[in-house]
């Protein structure tokens, strides 16, 4: 199995074509596909913040349901869905973006890409295990016991990680390290926290580098287990970069 795992888009559309150029895939009818036949795999949070999440979220729909590409939702992800849902959801922490282009659309292309994202969130398993069990892919992380389970304990970990139940200061879920805690034979690609750079920790790799908050956007190669990266057209944003507790 030979894949390339791209950590948070948000919208970064400009940055998502670049990086998957640079990987090798080539945009025929305006989709990245690879010669070798290699696949993509996304870590979720797919859009908002950036400018362009529509048509990341067509891209991916096209991938996911005609090429057999990866996805498995993140907590943006999951808000959207809830908000096409028509639930009450708070329309901030960047959904007023992807918000704001979906209402800029007359309704017949609204109604297209709402039903191309519910259909692809609703197929996409919490988290993937792949390469028999040797790499998971997990928005957000997974603890090693969690491995082939999917009770609520388990969504909430892939989606929002080890939380503590308190906020820091521009509202955010204070998350624990899960990483150094980890002990399993499978590796885990993950994101959700920004990093400035991909960050390995034992057998897990965070590849969200902050591509949203002017940093790059990143993948990796498995199993060859190379980074890849793609500097960032975006404002730069210090403060979202955070280190883990």
């Amino acid at each position: 199995m030979k894949i390339d795992i791209i950590g948070d888009i948000h919208g970064c559309f400009q940055e998502f074509r670049a990086l998957t150029t640079e990987l090798g895939y080539e945009w025929t009818d305006n989709i990245p596909l690879h010669p070798e036949k290699r696949k993509l795999a996304f870590v979720g949070d797919l859009t908002d913040r950036g400018p362009m999440s529509l048509k990341v979220i067509d891209v991916v729909w096209e991938l996911v349901m005609k090429y057999g590409a990866l996805y498995s939702p993140g907590n943006h992800c999951n808000k959207l869905y809830r908000f096409f849902l028509g639930n009450k959801v708070q329309i901030s922490h960047g959904l007023e973006t992807t918000v704001a282009e979906y209402e800029n659309l007359n309704k017949s292309d609204q109604k297209k890409i709402r039903s191309k994202f519910m259909e692809l969130y609703e197929k996409a398993p919490l988290y993937q295990v792949l390469d028999g069990g040797e790499l998971v892919v997990s928005h957000a992380g997974i603890r090693e016991d969690y491995i082939g389970k999917s009770h609520s304990g388990v969504k909430t970990f892939v989606l929002y990680g080890d939380i503590t139940g308190e906020k820091n200061p521009d509202g955010s879920p204070v998350r624990r390290d899960w990483a150094k805690q980890y002990k399993g034979k499978a590796l885990v690609a993950y994101g959700h926290t920004p990093v400035k750079e991909v960050r390995w920790v034992g057998n897990t790799v965070n590849l969200d580098t902050g591509a949203v908050f002017g940093g790059k956007m990143s993948a990796l190669r498995y199993p060859e287990k190379e980074i890849v990266s793609v500097p960032s057209s975006m404002p730069y944003v210090e403060e979202k970069f955070r280190e883990i507790p």
